[in-house]
Formats: structure tokens, sequence, C-alpha cells
């Protein structure tokens, strides 16, 4: 997390919108913002940086993330479409992909299978291997469903019949994650087991809690990095060739 001295006291930059779009969205049933994140993890990766644009979307009313799902594809689908009019992307080479109908799907268990190991996760090098997959049945895309709940977030809502496994996906797109979204806890009572069994601290949560003591509908969402979207349209091998002021652990100005 990245604290800054403001006003003579510490603040923190915006590491997601996640939690107020939850709260948003018993209001207004459909959140999205465009804005930028911060994010202050140790990686130094070629699909890394800490500062991005992101897209996020939270939708109320849902059956459960397979809705989201939908809802992600016709916005990809309309985002390409008007990617195609942009003669910028033309020069500089951009490879835009067609989405299919049908995107292939796996649950995580089945790529698991696929490439061996018992991994909670995927590596980069499982996701190339599932984007190579994914090309072999004619599409650039390829979810993965029900990640274990131990890599996902505390209020991601857990399969009912795999409560192992969440109901959460990833949108891998040519090979590497482009979108990671599902579907989220909704009942006050859930929130207060999910922070108990990860032994977390309630207070920080207490006003955030609140709201779900109110009442909630079901709902789940979804965001998508801008500069990684555009590092796999144009191929490019690092992310910071996306962006015109990459900043990472190595890179604080200007």
């Amino acid at each position: 997390m990245f604290s800054v001295r403001y006003f003579d006291r510490t603040a923190y930059l915006a590491q997601s919108p996640q939690l107020y779009k939850q709260v948003m969205v018993g209001v207004f049933e459909r959140v999205y913002e465009v804005g930028p994140v911060f994010r202050a993890e140790p990686h130094d990766t070629a699909r890394h940086i800490n500062q991005y644009t992101s897209l996020d979307v939270e939708l109320g009313f849902i059956e459960s993330h397979a809705d989201v799902m939908r809802v992600l594809v016709a916005v990809l689908r309309e985002m390409l479409g008007e990617l195609a009019a942009c003669p910028e992307l033309a020069v500089l080479g951009a490879q835009l992909p067609a989405l299919p109908d049908a995107v292939p799907e796996l649950h995580f268990t089945e790529a698991r299978a696929m490439l061996g190991g018992s991994e909670p996760d995927l590596s980069p090098e499982d996701e190339r291997a599932l984007g190579a997959w994914a090309a072999e049945r004619g599409s650039d895309f390829v979810f993965v469903v029900g990640y274990p709940m131990t890599k996902r977030p505390f209020y991601t809502h857990p399969d009912p019949e795999r409560p192992t496994h969440s109901r959460s996906f990833d949108l891998l797109f040519r090979g590497t994650e482009l979108v990671t979204g599902g579907q989220r806890l909704h009942r006050a009572a859930d929130y207060e087991a999910a922070i108990a069994a990860r032994a977390m601290t309630r207070e920080p949560f207490a006003q955030y809690l609140s709201a779900f003591a109110s009442g909630m509908p079901p709902h789940g969402g979804f965001a998508i990095g801008l500069e990684r979207l555009l590092m796999q349209l144009l191929g490019l091998p690092n992310i910071r060739l996306a962006t015109l002021f990459p900043r990472d652990l190595t890179r604080l100005s200007p």
C-alpha cells in the first residue's frame, strides 16, 4: 500500500475501488468507473506496473459469476468494435482479436489437471499454455473459473457445490491474465465468517460491513487494466512500453 504525507497526515493512494463499488451497487445497481489504481506489491515483472488505469464494473442482482462473464464479453466486444475503427492502432500493427460467440471455459481443476502440478494458482507459464490451448480452438480468449478460495480476496463468493473453490474467474487473452472478476459475498454474516476464518482484524472494515447489515443484493464485477490490454493488442514484450510514464519499484518520477 502506498502511503504519502498529505496535510501533515499519512494518507493512502487508491489500490482499488472495489469496496465502495460494492456499497454503491446496493443503491445504483450498476456501477462503472475508469480511474487510476496504485499498487505497492513488490513485483518487478514484464506485465506489472504500480500505477495503471482500470475500468471497474459492479453489477447488482445477479444469479452467479456467469452473469458477470456474459457482461464482460459484451463489453469487450463493443470495445474491440470501436478499436477496429482506430487508425492509430492500425499504424502500430495491432492485431485485433475476434471474440467467439462462446469463449472457451475451463474449471481451475481441469486446467490444473491439463498442466500438471498442484499449485493453487496459475503461473505465467501456465497461462501461456492455456492460451495456446485456446488458440488451437480458434480463440484468443479463455475463461478459467473456480479458482481456489485461498487465492481470492475475502469478499469472494464460494461455490456452493465446491466450497474450497470460488465463484470467480480470470479471462486470459493470448496467454496472459487480462481480467479478474466474480461474484462477491452479499450477506453480513458471511462477511463476518470470512474475516474470522482468515484471522483478519474486523475494525478496519466496520463501516464497510455496516452496509451489508442493511441489506445488499447478490452482486459481482470485474476490472480491466488498460495498459495490459494494450500490451497484448500490440504484442509488446513489456507493459512499460504501453504507458508513457511507467511507475514501478525503480521508476518513481516524474
